[in-house]
């Protein structure tokens, strides 16, 4: 009987696809429009200029805080790490070809798009849950921005097909089979149809939650949590949330090949599908009656009352523990978006473990609900509410075996990057090893002779 053979890991850690500047370059920027933000009456009475005295803290300024993190990011990219000259942005820059030998191609490739988006705009307007609560703002945006995108695709894809060096893409396959005139990949197309549902479903829900975090810290006074651990843990989480949230919806819109941060492929896997939809609206479990695990609980500073120690204690757990997760998204700078492949990240917090975003998620829900501690004194309460949140544990391990699996498939870098990590990295390393030593061992088989 043969053996399988681990393949031995790299003698250092592989090189990341992005520049861990790009991220901060995002975050300074947004740190400048909330001071601007913050300090706006002000302005407007230094500058005479006209318009209400007032914070700027609605919906459309959290909607301007994606320009000021993704320009920066965009001039970082290209001006210092020089991100357009990379082989896998697939362009050729010293052969630009005559429009007359592209025009073709550009035509089915627009034809391709706008089918998509039309298909996009009708999931949309079918699916009920875009015209309630917090998507119906993402809806106005999504509208407001769809002729201007269909103007501006023109020219884009008309100067972008002549710098190619193969201008057949999937979304060129895609308009191939809606014409009819010329052979297509159908693969390709499955390829192109999975890209755009990642970018159609997570856009909209990025979009949609960009007004809540922003408003609570363009309206935060720093006064009022001060002396008080609870509030200061909230203040900081929903501080790092709005740069988590904010560097994401950057991610899934700057999809160009120009600067290396286009999707190179949507996960095929079914699995990896239905794992991480279950972890979103409207299909989103964990929040469900059915797994909640948090029926008859308190907030974890209901529990440490009268211990102050224990609180700070706990405000600075819970604030690192969102930190980490805040980093695993901004490390990613433009290229941050589930289900898809765009690079290999292997700095920042993905130098610890490969999935340092969902460890820190799923323990801080651990920290901050405490589902085994409840109001109703009751064992079984406690008891379900540990099984449901193990549940939860359980997805997202599902899911993070399921984008491995398509990683590993795609790129020899993540495999190296793989194979350092299981060796190398701290947390990884003892994972590894605790499994190890969990695994039951059975008796030796001896071969037959």
């Amino acid at each position: 009987m043969e053996q399988s053979v681990r393949p031995a890991a790299p003698s250092s850690r592989p090189v990341s696809d992005v520049s861990g500047a790009v991220g901060l370059v995002g975050i300074a920027g947004l740190a400048v429009w909330i001071l601007i933000c913050r300090n706006w009456p002000g302005i407007v009475d230094l500058l005479g200029l006209p318009g209400p005295h007032a914070r700027l803290s609605g919906p459309y300024a959290a909607l301007a805080a994606l320009a000021f993190s993704s320009i920066p990011m965009v001039i970082w990219s290209v001006v210092v790490d020089k991100v357009h000259r990379n082989p896998s942005t697939g362009i050729d820059w010293g052969n630009v070809r005559p429009q007359s030998e592209t025009i073709d191609i550009s035509i089915t490739k627009l034809a391709g798009l706008w089918a998509t988006w039309a298909l996009i705009g009708f999931l949309y307007c079918v699916g009920r849950w875009y015209w309630r609560g917090q998507y119906v703002f993402a809806m106005e945006v999504i509208g407001a921005a769809a002729v201007p995108a269909f103007l501006l695709s023109i020219p884009y894809v008309l100067w972008l097909d002549r710098r190619m060096v193969n201008p057949r893409d999937a979304s060129w396959h895609f308009g191939a089979m809606l014409i009819g005139r010329e052979p297509y990949d159908l693969e390709q197309v499955w390829k192109h149809l999975r890209i755009w549902a990642v970018k159609g479903f997570f856009t909209a829900f990025m979009v949609s939650i960009l007004p809540w975090s922003f408003t609570n810290l363009v309206e935060l006074d720093p006064a009022t949590i001060a002396r008080q651990p609870a509030a200061m843990a909230n203040a900081l989480i929903n501080a790092m949330f709005f740069f988590d949230v904010q560097i994401g919806a950057v991610g899934y819109i700057m999809t160009f090949k120009p600067v290396d941060a286009h999707i190179r492929s949507a996960n095929p896997f079914l699995a990896g599908w239905l794992a991480a939809l279950l972890c979103y609206p409207p299909f989103v479990v964990m929040s469900s009656q059915a797994l909640s695990y948090e029926v008859n609980t308190a907030d974890w500073s209901h529990w440490m009352q009268g211990h102050i120690a224990l609180q700070w204690v706990w405000c600075a757990l819970l604030t690192f523990l969102t930190g980490v997760y805040a980093s695993a998204t901004v490390i990613f700078g433009l290229r941050f978006s589930n289900l898809t492949y765009r690079g290999v990240v292997t700095t920042g917090p993905y130098r610890f473990t490969r999935h340092p975003a969902y460890l820190s998620k799923n323990l801080f829900w651990w920290c901050s609900s405490l589902p085994f501690l409840v109001t109703s004194h009751s064992l079984t309460d406690a008891i379900r509410n540990t099984f449901f949140i193990l549940v939860t544990n359980a997805i997202y391990f599902w899911r993070a075996k399921t984008e491995e699996k398509h990683l590993l498939a795609e790129d020899p870098k993540y495999r190296e990057y793989h194979a350092w990590m299981a060796e190398n990295a701290l947390i990884t390393r003892s994972f590894r090893k605790i499994a190890a030593l969990a695994r039951p061992r059975g008796p030796r088989l001896q071969p037959a002779e």
